[in-house]
């Protein structure tokens, strides 16, 4: 199966981000936790060269906790500055105004220096579809400032939000790149919902997702729905139909029923927590 969505707002965004460069101190970029180097659009490192970087492990409440742990280091060593957050709950958001203000320490001691006072410290908030990042907004400035959604491509516009005194964001839509170089990676993002599910063939996707949780979450699927994993992917598939009674007219098994049951249960964190990838992986 081919991945792919790249819809046309998406290229007029990257164009108003890329203007919007030269207003911003900081670049703030929410990745989804359980795939944090896949979720991450590669454009960025080169549209925020010279900036300083904050990454946030959003949805870290669904994700592996020990495998996060690992990509926390990862992100460090590269010099980021790096937070986990679930922008549902809260946790962790309110947290990362002060992890901006360390950030910019530099920015606003040069400032002082200067005798500039009162400016404040301007960050652009970005991300792929569906990651979270206008709930992590609302949440973090304690209002609806903007329009929040299941599915992707919720955000078509910039807007400014001034958090306080000291800080204001600018909000961008989430996008994604023209092309997926590695189908793993769209793939990935496909299975914690960035790309329109219409678009995809979910049957085909959720077998995938079985194939991985039997070899590196061995157990889930058989807790959840009754299954045996020895099978192969194609069956266990056709027992989730069983256990969930997906059937068509005529009583034959709906394997789109299931393949939905499944996905909507990964995405909604009823598997457990679940990471799809680990740092290395990309070498």
């Amino acid at each position: 199966m081919d991945f792919q969505w790249y819809p046309g707002h998406m290229t007029k965004a990257k164009r108003m981000m890329q203007e919007s460069m030269k207003l911003i101190d900081i670049m703030i970029e929410l990745v989804d936790a359980r795939i944090p180097l896949s979720s991450r659009n590669p454009d960025i490192d080169q549209l925020a060269a010279g900036k300083y970087r904050l990454i946030l492990l959003n949805k870290y409440d669904m994700a592996d906790d020990q495998v996060t742990a690992e990509w926390e280091k990862y992100f460090k060593a590269k010099g980021f500055f790096v937070a986990k957050t679930n922008s549902k709950s809260g946790k962790g958001v309110k947290a990362t105004q002060n992890i901006i203000l360390e950030a910019c320490r530099e920015k606003l001691e040069r400032d002082r220096r200067r005798g500039i006072k009162n400016r404040p410290i301007r960050a652009m908030i970005a991300g792929i579809p569906n990651v979270g990042k206008s709930t992590f907004i609302n949440s973090l400035a304690g209002r609806a400032c903007t329009k929040t959604g299941n599915k992707p491509g919720v955000t078509k516009g910039k807007q400014w939000i001034k958090l306080n005194k000291n800080i204001e964001l600018l909000d961008t839509p989430g996008i994604l790149w023209p092309k997926f170089e590695d189908q793993t990676v769209g793939l990935r993002l496909a299975l914690i919902g960035s790309i329109r599910d219409e678009i995809l063939n979910q049957d085909e996707m959720a077998i995938e997702l079985i194939e991985y949780l039997k070899h590196h979450y061995s157990g889930i699927l058989e807790k959840r729905y009754q299954v045996d994993e020895s099978e192969d992917r194609v069956k266990i598939l056709n027992a989730i139909a069983e256990n969930r009674n997906c059937r068509m007219k005529g009583n034959e098994l709906d394997y789109e029923k299931a393949a939905k049951i499944l996905l909507e249960e990964f995405r909604n964190g009823k598997l457990g927590r679940i990471s799809l990838e680990v740092p290395g992986e990309e070498a």
